[in-house]
């Protein structure tokens, strides 16, 4: 028989994957290219007698059907509103539109804080001043902001199915404006959303037919939506709060009332798998029914049909993301295999499980949760059997072997597709992950799970169930603190190019082949059977799998061991792919200087000829709360140091720090480096020398004392030469005599703008002048001082600089004529937010620098602006 005729459905679902990925990747073009090549592969296939002609062609056809699937559903996502989101375009990104919308909410309701959201079908959309848009099926994103705390009440009864009425504001969702920063537009297109409709208060919010009058299929949801809730409330009054949201999103998939911290201890240690329902939950909680139906004396068939009706049930309960409901549609078409009598297959069923949820929805091929869960399932199917293989097959104890086997073989999957979206691998996830997920999966889920049943016929006993849970969760929150605080084991990784993944992945396909094929040679000690040479698994209705190996000694090959050249061959490979990863930009001399879009407020990261980084402020989101008004608060609220900053730092591959720049502490320039600080190390800290009361000062500073950073505070004239082709030049402040002449010296400053440190940076011949939040009266100053400098050293009036970035984000009283004739910039950039409120950059500015003739640019209409330097001196730059 052909090879690829022994499993047909798995090449046809390589194919249909492949199909998807093309058409999703790279359009109709990339389509057809893959599809041509698809073509001479099958004819080469078929022509060296490694598949049938009615293989090759259902494979042809499946790719073919997968990529006319990705592209008709590409063809179909467009929005009803096109003159409207033309004139959005045209507006810019601030334009927004009064409208009122009819429809149906279509998602679960999630309501944190003062603010409410979800997704909503509209059938009628009345825009002001536009034709009616009537019998359509738009889907928007809802963003309600309550008024009143009174209010909370009414949006807690908001439900999946309510047919509503909203009033609002329609705009479009923001696109990406960093590079490799989140793409807000495109994260919703692929759920089919082109739109924001954003309200203000309950009352602008009309429920016309709640979802319990109405019998539909989305009110229906709406109902298995309550019922989640009120487990994940009754989860939440039977644990501590620091462990209710864990335990919700443990046990029920509800991620919101998670701790943003607990979270992130988890992520740094490669454990949040355990918060995603995936196939480890759906196992559980089948070996879990099923147990307790075979203890009830139920036959099996009987067993099989009660778990076929269950396992549903599950997934709607879980949530139905991508990873359950893989997980999910595995575990049907396994049960329905056993009830007819045949065996599992591992892999024809991942195949099925990948066509059928492609079928239902090509974006999920988008989805992290959807890659990861696929990748790891299918490296575990194909790598455990061969990797165990190689371990020893001791009478006691092998369940251990069994774990370690499969956690090495989850890490090596899932490392490359980690660093790709995460940018972060700890060295202590190994250990992590086989010490906590048998114990969470075997001790923490199924009492926590018992003890929510149990709670809801005997609350007493529940909760003496769920207070032994939170003891074994308190000892596994101490040992992932314990884990994830070791700064150092925490290793930092660039993006990798696809290339890099797709190497990575096939190198391990090959290498766990290769100790199969090899394996097939060897013999077992004392039974002296030889092991076929066979996939993974066995076809449906096949014998025994390799999963299931003979209780018998470690195998050897030829009497002895593995060839050790083929196995370095492969180490080497692995090596070199680990170097490449690590510094891909070692080879790279050019410098570089990014101005990072941070909203209203200031961020540049610097790149050194050398590799160095050198980081100027962190932006800031500034809070507006009131006294009396914590019930507005989130509980996880947007933090620009958190979400945007670091996750671009690492996205760089910036494992370090060498310099951060702290041009004066206001909150809009340091707000955000509380996040650095915790998570990226830093090795010294310029400040302009003074201290500001507010909470933000002082928890950045304190925070940089207690990680032992040295703090320097330079003045005019100090420089710093990073390396050869990089230096440091300070042009403000000016130390006022006998300051910092003790430690009780520092001066505290409430209006840090004028105190902001003015500096120069010169790299291959090229400089940018950083200008903090200085206003017209100390560029003055700073132009007298650099005179004086120029007159002492007998050099010419004025300092020209290539590039300046425009001080206090274009005020209008900032940038002067006179300042902008003495540095004669070529460029000038305003970092600005798109919504801020004090109309940054003011045209008077924006004038001034045009008649300099120094172009503008802007981070609010540019996003990040990047320039590059090269050795030769040149000037390059990208938006």
């Amino acid at each position: 028989m052909p090879w690829m005729d022994r499993r047909p459905l798995v090449w046809f679902a390589a194919s249909f994957v492949t199909g998807s990925a093309a058409a999703a990747g790279l359009g109709a073009r990339g389509a057809l290219l893959a599809a041509a090549a698809a073509a001479l592969l099958a004819v080469a296939a078929v022509l060296g007698k490694q598949a049938s002609r009615y293989v090759a062609i259902a494979c042809l056809i499946g790719l073919c059907l997968a990529a006319g699937s990705r592209l008709w559903a590409e063809a179909r996502n467009v929005t009803a509103l096109q003159e409207l989101a033309a004139a959005a375009e045209a507006d810019g990104p601030r334009a927004a539109y009064s409208a009122d919308a009819l429809g149906t909410i279509v998602s679960a309701v999630e309501l944190d804080g003062d603010r409410v959201t979800f997704h909503m079908e509209a059938h009628a959309i009345h825009v002001a001043g536009r034709q009616p848009l009537e019998r359509t099926r738009e889907r928007l994103r809802v963003v309600l902001r309550l008024s009143e705390a009174s209010e909370l009440e009414v949006a807690a009864a908001w439900q999946r199915g309510d047919e509503v009425r909203v009033a609002g504001e329609l705009s479009r969702p923001a696109e990406a404006t960093n590079s490799g920063g989140f793409d807000y537009r495109r994260y919703l297109r692929s759920q089919g959303i082109h739109w924001l409709l954003q309200a203000k208060g309950a009352a602008a919010l009309d429920v016309s037919s709640p979802a319990a009058e109405r019998l539909t299929a989305t009110a229906l949801l709406g109902r298995v939506d309550a019922a989640r809730a009120w487990l994940g409330a009754r989860l939440g009054a039977m644990y501590p709060d620091e462990q209710s949201g864990y335990m919700q999103g443990l046990l029920l998939g509800i991620r919101e009332e998670l701790d943003p911290d607990r979270f992130q201890a988890f992520a740094r240690l490669g454990l949040t798998h355990i918060l995603a329902i995936s196939g480890l939950h759906v196992a559980v909680f089948m070996y879990a029914v099923g147990g307790l139906l075979k203890l009830a004396g139920q036959p099996r068939e009987r067993v099989l049909t009660a778990l076929m009706l269950a396992v549903p049930l599950y997934v709607m309960l879980a949530g139905a993301s991508p990873s359950v409901l893989r997980a999910g549609i595995m575990a049907l078409l396994g049960l329905i295999a056993a009830r007819l009598g045949k065996l599992k297959d591992g892999l024809h069923l991942l195949a099925a499980a990948a066509v059928l949820l492609l079928l239902v929805n090509p974006y999920y091929m988008e989805s992290v949760s959807f890659q990861l869960s696929f990748l790891v399932t299918l490296g575990l199917i194909l790598g455990v059997p061969p990797v165990r293989a190689l371990l020893p097959k001791p009478k006691r104890g092998g369940w251990l072997l069994d774990l370690a086997a499969v956690t090495v073989v989850a890490q090596l999957v899932s490392f490359p597709v980690t660093i790709y979206y995460f940018n972060q691998f700890h060295l202590l996830s190994l250990l992590a992950n086989f010490v906590l997920v048998p114990f969470i999966s075997f001790v923490v889920m199924p009492s926590g799970a018992a003890a929510m049943v149990l709670g809801l016929v005997w609350p007493q006993g529940g909760q003496w169930l769920a207070d032994l849970t939170s003891a074994a969760n308190a000892w596994s929150f101490g040992l992932v603190d314990a884990m994830a605080e070791l700064d150092g084991l925490l290793v930092i990784w660039a993006t990798p190019p696809l290339w890099w993944v797709a190497s990575w992945l096939l190198l391990l396909a090959l290498l766990f082949r290769y100790i199969r094929s090899r394996a097939s040679l060897l013999r077992w000690n004392g039974s002296g059977a030889e092991q076929p040479d066979d996939e993974a698994t066995k076809p449906l209705g096949g014998v025994q799998s390799h999963s299931s190996m003979p209780d018998a000694a470690p195998i050897q090959y030829s009497g002895t061991r593995l060839p050790w050249l083929p196995l370095a061959g492969f180490f080497a490979a692995f090596a070199a792919l680990l170097v490449y990863a690590a510094d891909p930009h070692r080879l790279d001399r050019s410098a570089t200087v990014s101005f990072l879009d941070v909203g209203q407020g200031d961020a540049a990261l610097i790149r050194t000829p050398a590799g160095k980084h050198v980081l100027i402020d962190g932006g800031g989101t500034i809070s507006f709360a009131k006294p009396g008004e914590e019930w507005r608060e989130r509980r996880d609220p947007f933090e620009v140091g958190r979400k945007v900053v670091v996750p671009l730092l690492m996205q760089r591959g910036v494992s370090e720090l060498e310099l951060l720049i702290i041009s004066h502490l206001d909150s809009d320039h340091i707000k955000g480096l509380l996040a650095v600080l915790e998570q990226i190390p830093v090795q010294a800290i310029w400040w302009n020398g003074s201290l500001k009361g507010s909470e933000d000062a002082l928890e950045l500073m304190e925070l940089a004392l207690s990680e032992g950073i040295p703090l320097y505070a330079p003045a005019a004239g100090d420089t710093l030469q990073l390396e050869p082709d990089a230096a440091l030049k300070v042009h403000w402040p000016v130390k006022a005599a006998g300051e910092g002449a003790g430690a009780g010296a520092i001066p505290e400053v409430k209006e840090q703008n004028e105190r902001s440190l003015v500096f120069s940076l010169t790299m291959y011949g090229r400089s940018v002048l950083f200008t903090g939040d200085i206003s017209t009266g100390t560029e003055s100053l700073i132009m007298e001082n650099e005179q004086q400098r120029a007159d002492a050293e007998g050099e010419g009036a004025g300092g020209r600089v290539d590039l300046m970035k425009v001080a206090h984000h274009g005020s209008r009283y900032s940038t002067s004529s006179e300042w902008l004739a003495f540095w004669q910039p070529q460029g000038a950039i305003a970092s600005v937010s798109a919504t801020n409120v004090y109309g940054h950059p003011h045209p008077d500015t924006a004038q001034r620098i045009q008649a300099a003739g120094a172009r503008l640019w802007r981070t609010d209409q540019d996003g990040e602006v990047q320039f590059r330097v090269t050795e030769e001196g040149e000037l390059l730059w990208k938006e």
